[in-house]
């Protein structure tokens, strides 16, 4: 193992005491920590740039949770930043090479970024979770219990949010930006709170905020009136938070290790991707379900296109196609087969509701026909090639069946 010239500095200067390895000193999980960061960040600024795609350019319309996931997106940029500074000075290494290898100095500097890095963190988060309510928001009907609840998170996330930013800031008496260790000059000029308890506390809150955005998709889905199997489809685009609740409760384990581990600096890089990744998959998680419009037209244009040929081949047989349940089949209706899941269609100029894809059929089709005389009810007949003789059950007119005949 080559051992790097400020660790050699330090052993020629004298203080390295003995007992203590130039090579263990020189162990380092940098490399693997900044790879793993800039790899999430840039996972998630594709997903983020397709979100806002689809929103501006197939959907037209940009909303609150929109701006919201723009500005954690800029706050969480500046995090990723720090974090790499805050890897590259050596807050990961351990707490030997810390004490004795770093300057004074670089120790306070890393102490100053770590407390910045932290509330940019903390306020990412929040950003992040108010976009996700209200992106909820626009799913739900403007009644109900559920609604109610969301109006409710709301304060929760605010008051949550709150008590994490004053224990950063107000962690020491006078207030610093620095977080002492017990070797450090001027340890006494400080009476703070222990990192390891700022942090503990910051992430329990943390863990039940991603809980709360967790029972809210859930409820989400119960209300659907759509197939089970369906709604399990659904759950994994979804359900995305079920990952940063795991996140999260590792970052809670991480945080205990780091403050009462006898090599408690140890566990800082694998905690700082961990809350990198949790930024990350909140906003993964609410940008799944906004790039249906996306990948939902790809697939839409696939099985139009085989529904085409379907189609084509029943009309060279002189296949007569009846549809008894919906109106779904008889005007190419072919592209919303029994595999789609979900669908948030506009209803006015700025309402949005969640729905099952059937019902913006019905709308699509009551748009499409616009014939006098014409009325389509719960049956529709659609006779290919020649017209069909009356049956005696069909001679009357019928408020619910409809004959379509095409020559």
């Amino acid at each position: 193992m080559t051992i790097p010239a400020d660790i050699l500095a330090a052993d020629k200067a004298g203080r390295i005491p003995d007992g203590i390895s130039l090579s263990y000193l020189a162990e380092s999980r940098d490399h693997s920590a900044i790879v793993g960061i800039l790899f999430m960040v840039c996972f998630t600024g594709i997903l983020t740039i397709l979100r806002l795609y689809a929103r501006v350019f197939l959907i037209k319309k940009v909303g609150l949770d929109d701006w919201l996931t723009i500005l954690t997106w800029m706050i969480y940029i500046s995090f990723v930043v720090l974090s790499v500074i805050l890897i590259n000075l050596g807050s990961g290494r351990h707490i030997e090479y810390i004490e004795y290898v770093l300057s004074l100095a670089t120790v306070r500097e890393t102490e100053v970024l770590d407390f910045t890095a932290h509330i940019l963190y903390t306020t990412a988060l929040f950003l992040c979770r108010l976009s996700g309510l209200a992106f909820y928001h626009r799913l739900t009907a403007r009644t109900g219990r559920l609604h109610k609840a969301i109006l409710f998170a709301g304060p929760f996330l605010f008051a949550a949010y709150l008590p994490q930013l004053f224990l950063l800031i107000f962690h020491c008496k006078p207030v610093t930006g620095l977080w002492p260790y017990a070797w450090q000059p001027g340890v006494d000029d400080y009476k703070c709170l222990s990192w390891g308890l700022v942090y503990s506390v910051n992430s329990g809150l943390s863990l039940a905020c991603d809980v709360m955005m967790f029972i809210i998709p859930a409820l989400l889905i119960k209300q659907l009136h759509i197939s089970l199997n369906k709604k399990i489809k659904l759950s994994f685009v979804m359900f995305p938070g079920v990952f940063v609740i795991v996140i999260s409760a590792v970052r809670v384990w991480l945080v205990v290790k780091g403050q009462w581990a006898a090599d408690g600096s140890w566990a800082y890089n694998p905690m700082l991707c961990v809350e990198n990744a949790e930024i990350a998959g909140t906003l993964l998680a609410l940008s799944v379900p906004a790039l249906k419009p996306v990948f939902g037209n790809m697939f839409s244009r696939l099985t139009e296109y085989t529904g085409s040929r379907t189609r084509s081949q029943s009309r060279s047989a002189g296949n007569r196609l009846r549809s008894q349940s919906k109106p779904t089949s008889a005007l190419g209706s072919s592209v919303r087969d029994d595999k789609r899941l979900l669908n948030w269609s506009k209803i006015g100029k700025d309402d949005y509701e969640m729905m099952p894809s059937e019902i913006s059929v019905t709308r699509e089709l009551s748009k499409s026909i616009k014939t006098p005389g014409i009325r389509v009810t719960n049956e529709v007949n659609i006779t290919r090639g020649e017209e069909r003789s009356p049956s005696p059950q069909s001679s009357a007119p019928s408020s619910h069946e409809t004959h379509v005949h095409e020559t």
